[in-house]
């Protein structure tokens, strides 16, 4: 699936030049490699709630439609078909529904200088609409599925040392607060960031080095990027909050035993 996520744009849409698909071949092949590792490892490094799904799912399900939905659309430029055509009119009244003064989708128009091609500004419309659309689902839905399935604990106990690699118990500080601090700077993050990106890509542009989003490919994956990483970085927050709330629930649930024995003894 990891293959497959990395070579859609280049399989659905024209590369023109044969070393870009080497170099996308040397991706997908290093990007599955490093999946595997993470989840036949016993001490994964980077991956974080490999053993609590349906979070990486959820994720990686988001990624995979935001990529699939926008290669579609740009495939019906050049090769025009019933479906391109349902795809390109949803992704247009997608867009233009959510395109409003100060919106993250008008903030990503207005990172393309005055002077550019007004069909180039539609695409970038039509992909940031859809994309952004597609991340607010996936929040929504992996907050319904934490509600539904009482996640993280759906089937057993949960291990901290192996669905957090990178959060270290022992570096100082009560568990539970940390959790939660880290909790709720990536929801605010996740939340500002859609804003913050294309104020970021306009500074680039102003310093003299923009980012060429006339290259389908570079438009797929900047786009994808801006409406993907900040609903991942949300749902991150909302799970570190959930697992702090987890781990206090547990302790208060060992101290009002611990209570009840020195009572009975």
């Amino acid at each position: 699936m990891v293959v497959m996520l990395i070579v859609m744009p280049s399989a659905l849409l024209a590369t023109g030049v044969d070393d870009n698909t080497q170099v996308i071949a040397l991706v997908a092949i290093f990007a599955a490699l490093f999946t595997i590792v993470e989840y036949s490892s016993s001490s994964p490094s980077l991956v974080e709630f490999r053993d609590a799904p349906p979070f990486n799912r959820v994720r990686f399900s988001a990624l995979f439609a935001t990529v699939l939905c926008l290669s579609v659309i740009f495939r019906g430029y050049e090769n025009p078909s019933t479906i391109t055509a349902y795809f390109q009119a949803s992704g247009t009244q997608i867009g233009e529904a959510i395109d409003f003064p100060y919106s993250p989708v008008r903030l990503m128009v207005l990172t393309m200088p005055p002077d550019t091609d007004p069909a180039l500004v539609q695409k970038l419309r039509d992909a940031a609409g859809l994309s952004y659309l597609i991340s607010l689902f996936s929040i929504m839905w992996f907050i319904i599925l934490l509600r539904l399935h009482h996640w993280p604990r759906r089937t057993g106990a949960f291990n901290v040392w192996i669905n957090l690699p990178t959060f270290d118990p022992t570096a100082g500080g009560d568990v539970v607060q940390r959790l939660q601090r880290d909790g709720r700077i990536n929801t605010i993050l996740g939340f500002l960031l859609p804003f913050l990106i294309p104020a970021m890509l306009k500074l680039i542009s102003l310093l003299g080095t923009p980012i060429q989003l006339d290259n389908t490919h570079t438009l797929i994956w900047t786009v994808t990027a801006w409406a993907f990483l900040p609903a991942s970085i949300l749902m991150r927050g909302v799970a570190l909050s959930r697992v702090a709330q987890m781990i206090h629930m547990q302790r208060k649930k060992a101290y009002e035993r611990a209570e009840d024995d020195m009572q009975a003894a």
